[in-house]
C-alpha cells in the first residue's frame, strides 16, 4: 500500500497467446516474495486447465478463487485486507466488473487485471478498454502472427461453428489453439 492510501490500477491486456496470464503470475509471484497479501481470482467460465486455476499457455499455473460473476468476486475480497488483487480472464466479467475495481482500489489494494482487450472479430473486448483508460499502469502485449510471424494485435476463431456475439461471454467461447490463432492486422479476417 502506497503511503497516501490509495492503490493502483494496473491492466494487462492484449489478444490470446500474447502471455496475460503469465504476467499476472509474475506480478503475483513477486507481491507474495514480498510478503503481501495476495488474492488471485478467475472467472469460473474458464475451466481449460481445471476449476481454480489462473494458468499461462505456457504452463505456468497457481491456485486461485473461480468465480461466475461480479457479485461473487466482491463476496471473495469481502472482509480480507489484501494488497494486492489479481483478476485473470477480466473479460467475462463484464462492465460491472469497473465500478468495482475503481473501490477497490480506492480502499488501498493493488490491482492487477488481465484479459482479452479485443474480441475474435476484432472489436473492443468491454470492460477492459475502460479499465484501461483508469489504469495508472497498462501493458498491452501481442503475439506471434499464425500467417506471417510478425506481431499480433488481434486473434481470430478459426473454428467454423456459430457461437453468437463474440462479446457476449460465454462458455462456448473459451478456447486454445484448437479454436483460436492469433493475427495481425494484415491476416485478421473478419467475418461479419
Amino acid at each position: 500500500m502506497r503511503k497516501d492510501g490509495l492503490g493502483r490500477l494496473q491492466v494487462v491486456c492484449g489478444p490470446m497467446f500474447a502471455g496475460k496470464s503469465e504476467e499476472l503470475l509474475r506480478r503475483v509471484r513477486r507481491a507474495q516474495l514480498a510478503g503481501l497479501a495476495v488474492e488471485i481470482v478467475n472467472h469460473a467460465l474458464d475451466e481449460r486447465h481445471g476449476a481454480g486455476h489462473v494458468a499461462s499457455h505456457s504452463g505456468l499455473s497457481v491456485p486461485s478463487r473461480a468465480v461466475p460473476d461480479v457479485p461473487a468476486l466482491v463476496e471473495v475480497v469481502a472482509n480480507q485486507r489484501l494488497d494486492l488483487i489479481a483478476i485473470d480472464e477480466a473479460q467475462f466479467f463484464g462492465a460491472d466488473l469497473v465500478a468495482v475495481v475503481e473501490d477497490l482500489v480506492l480502499r488501498g489494494a493493488t490491482v492487477v487485471v488481465a484479459g482479452l482487450c479485443v474480441t475474435f472479430d476484432g472489436r473492443p473486448f468491454e470492460p477492459l478498454p475502460s479499465l484501461m483508460a483508469l489504469a495508472e499502469d497498462v501493458t498491452k502485449l501481442t503475439a506471434v502472427c499464425t500467417v506471417c510471424g510478425e506481431d499480433a494485435a488481434f486473434h481470430q476463431r478459426v473454428r467454423a461453428d456459430d457461437v453468437g456475439d463474440a462479446r457476449t461471454p460465454a462458455a462456448e467461447h473459451v478456447g486454445g489453439i484448437e479454436s483460436y490463432q492469433a493475427r495481425c492486422r494484415r491476416h485478421l479476417e473478419v467475418r461479419t
